[in-house]
């Protein structure tokens, strides 16, 4: 794919892995909620298979779209942000080459989801939103952090989560 500049395949492999661990986390969050809707397992799985070394397919990118449609079929908002997770891992392996801010979401989204998902399950607590974050930080390769600032920085958002994104995105950066 043509852009503002390259991402190999293996740069993909390092984006789609960490937005999968970040999935994989809080995919008991979904699961616990919504029993028996197998999509954001399923896009999980395919962005492994991806990251695993196979090819990308129409596969992830299925997947991811039902994940997606999984989140907006969930009851609560820790619900949607895991399986909003799990369509971001499967559609890593589709993060475009072009120097747009929206881009970093594709990238960081995953873990900003379940950092506001810890913040959730702890009572709204935002100092476990903060340790969620160091650890997603912790986990960044630096191929994870080479690929991320190719991008602008995350956008300003109004929402928790893209408020965590930008959080994250920064200590990155730094």
């Amino acid at each position: 794919m043509s852009g503002d500049f390259e991402l190999s395949m293996d740069e993909l492999r390092a984006v789609a892995r960490y937005a999968t661990e970040a999935a994989r986390q809080v995919l008991p969050v979904f699961e616990r909620a919504v029993p028996g809707d197998p999509r954001p397992r399923a896009a999980i799985d395919a962005a492994r298979e991806f990251v695993g070394g196979a090819a990308r397919r129409r596969l992830q990118r299925v997947a991811s779209m039902d994940a997606h449609r999984a989140a907006k079929d969930a009851g609560s908002e820790a619900a949607r942000l895991a399986a909003q997770a799990a369509g971001d891992a499967a559609s890593a392996a589709y993060l475009h080459p072009i120097a747009k801010a929206h881009q970093v979401g594709h990238i960081l989204r995953a873990a900003a989801n379940a950092a506001r998902i810890a913040e959730i399950e702890a009572g709204e607590d935002a100092a476990a939103g903060a340790a969620a974050l160091e650890a997603a930080r912790a986990r960044a390769t630096p191929v994870l952090i080479d690929v991320l600032r190719r991008y602008p920085r995350a956008p300003e958002g109004r929402g928790r989560p893209a408020r965590l994104m930008s959080a994250l995105d920064a200590s990155l950066r730094d």
